[in-house]
């Protein structure tokens, strides 16, 4: 993990962020943290690591998500070389998702 990034007002982000609990509220509460093009390209990347999770390729993401080769680059270092947070929620939403299915 990166520890550049800790520090308290790291900390009290990702406190803030905990203390959702439903869509419309991590609405209302990044429209007022980020800008539009902020939260388009933090969606943007996470639309890019799933579908490189999927093992589709750059031409195919480029197309879907209009991301950059750069930014899938990046996207991609990440998911090879990061600190396996993608993985993290990778993961969740599939267990959350075979969770369902068997409802």
């Amino acid at each position: 993990m990166n520890t550049k990034l800790h520090d308290e007002n790291v900390d009290f982000l990702f406190d803030s962020i905990l203390m959702l609990e439903s869509r419309e509220e991590c609405y209302r509460f990044f429209e007022d943290l980020c800008t539009v093009p902020e939260l388009k390209a933090m969606s943007q990347r996470l639309a890019v690591a799933k579908m490189l999770n999927a093992r589709q390729v750059y031409s195919e993401i480029v197309a879907a998500t209009g991301a950059s080769t750069a930014t899938i680059s990046r996207v991609n270092r990440s998911l090879n070389y990061g600190s396996d947070g993608y993985a993290l929620i990778f993961d969740r939403i599939w267990n959350q998702d075979k969770e369902k299915e068997k409802k």
